[in-house]
């Protein structure tokens, strides 16, 4: 597959500036190249109505949480988004997904919550995911004194933070979270094994190489066994019947590209509404490159827009 000229590019700026994989140095030592790179990659921050930050209760401690209006968003009863940002569980942070929040939020005309969710290996398995889950429950309880509408609300996240929503999506299917009304999969994690052809046909020289991703998945799981619990890897799940609609992006050259595909194909086979979306010659985390990559922009209008689709047939 040819690579696009946009993403070609952000790889040859990432070779010349040189630095070391994240997996051979330490966990603190990836986290600050990964700040230090981010600024670079986003666009200018396009203003939105407000923004605030606040700490929730959750039930591994206090959970900071960052929330957006968009410019058009309503005061009362505004759609909302909970985002969870990437960054294999293990980096990420309030900032580094900044600008995807942004265009939610004013594309949307809607209110996005995104939580600073414990990250591994710190906090390892299943720590993360129930902090996410407990900000979804906090966007239900607090839904009229947050301004937006309980039935108007969905779940979105990119690589681990599309694992993340998945999963949310799933225990919301069985009753254990609010109830969404959309799920945005942006290249989500899947199948914590590993095995996919993705993984060969673009293992090392795309970006997010394979010995990265294992280490960042190394660095979740607390034990083997988890590699193949449905809350790591959903695309293991008995049975995605009845889970929220979904809008599913993939990159062509990503290492997640095959596993992203197996979990729509399964979506679909299970009859949930579902949109596929891939976007060729791209690489992983394209979308938060808005500063060298248009398309990123151009794949959350999109996932707005089906969003909306959703919603339209709801009703």
């Amino acid at each position: 597959m040819t690579l696009d000229q946009d993403a070609l590019r952000v790889l040859e700026i990432g070779r010349a500036a040189g630095g070391e994989p994240f997996e051979t140095g330490s966990v603190a030592a990836a986290r600050a190249a990964y700040n230090a790179s981010f600024p670079t990659q986003q666009g200018e921050h396009e203003p939105v109505a407000t923004t605030s930050e606040q700490r929730i209760d959750g039930p591994n401690g206090p959970i900071a949480i960052r929330i957006y209006r968009g410019i058009s968003a309503r005061q009362s009863g505004a759609p909302a988004l909970l985002y969870l940002h990437g960054g294999g569980w293990v980096i990420g942070n309030l900032d580094s997904h900044d600008e995807i929040c942004r265009w939610l939020a004013n594309l949307g005309n809607a209110v996005i919550i995104c939580p600073d969710y414990r990250l591994a290996p710190e906090h390892k398995f299943p720590a993360g995911l129930e902090d996410c889950l407990a900000t979804l429950r906090f966007m239900a309880e607090n839904a009229d004194e947050i301004g937006i509408a309980r039935t108007r609300t969905g779940v979105a996240g990119d690589s681990a933070g599309g694992n993340l929503a998945a999963v949310l999506a799933l225990l919301s299917r069985n009753g254990l979270a609010p109830s969404l009304a959309a799920q945005i999969l942006i290249y989500p994690n899947t199948d914590a094994r590993q095995t996919a052809d993705s993984y060969r046909r673009f293992g090392d020289g795309f970006g997010l190489t394979a010995t990265t991703m294992a280490w960042f998945r190394d660095h979740y799981v607390r034990t083997p066994d988890d590699i193949v619990d449905w809350r790591v890897s959903p695309l293991l799940a008995p049975d995605l019947a009845g889970v929220a609609p979904a809008f599913v992006a993939l990159a062509g050259c990503d290492i997640l590209a095959d596993e992203g595909a197996a979990y729509a194909e399964r979506l679909q086979a299970a009859g949930v509404p579902l949109v596929l979306r891939q976007w060729a010659g791209q690489i992983h985390g394209f979308v938060s490159m808005g500063r060298h990559i248009p398309a990123a922009r151009q794949a959350v209008a999109e996932a707005v827009g089906i969003w909306r689709q959703f919603e339209k047939k709801d009703r």
